[in-house]
């Protein structure tokens, strides 16, 4: 454990941490609510926190002073890349891939053809979780503009990819 913030003999003191600049009391410490802010979070801000109070000659306040709190910094995903894998031949197979390199959790992805008309896609052919779409036996009419959305719990992101087969 790293401690980060104290309050002592009416003092507040931030320790010298990557939060130094973005955490504090919520509150003046003798209101009695001792919560704290983190501002500016970051994916590595995750983690478990825990605020512990002892309070001078309170011998009644053992094992019942520390309170635990499991922190998780949601990332929406990054831009993710679409690429196409195999030959638009007539008669082919070929998979569209899309994958973002930030997101947490891990982003779900979501395939449709929007041009010339609209087309949602379900497994098989689509795996939401590798952002996999494969498409086989092409045809002259499964030419179009296909998009893909990465999504999670923090946001979302798209690519598009040209079919012309």
């Amino acid at each position: 454990p790293m401690q980060i913030l104290t309050y002592l003999d009416g003092v507040v003191k931030v320790e010298e941490t990557e939060l130094k600049p973005r955490v504090g009391f919520l509150y003046p410490v003798l209101t009695h609510n001792i919560s704290v802010f983190i501002n500016a979070t970051r994916e590595r801000d995750s983690g478990q926190y825990m605020c512990t109070v002892n309070v001078v000659d309170d011998a009644t306040s053992t094992g019942k002073n520390v309170g635990v709190i499991n922190l998780t910094v949601l990332v929406p995903p990054a831009a993710p890349t679409c690429q196409l894998h195999g030959s638009p031949t007539v008669g082919a197979n070929v998979t569209l891939t899309c994958a973002s390199e930030k997101g947490k959790p891990s982003p779900m992805y979501q395939w449709q053809r929007t041009a010339p008309t609209m087309q949602v896609f379900f497994p098989p052919a689509q795996d939401r979780a590798r952002g996999t779409l494969k498409l086989t036996n092409l045809s002259l009419d499964m030419s179009g503009l296909y998009v893909c959305v990465a999504e999670n719990q923090a946001g979302s992101a798209e690519c598009s990819i040209i079919l012309e087969v």
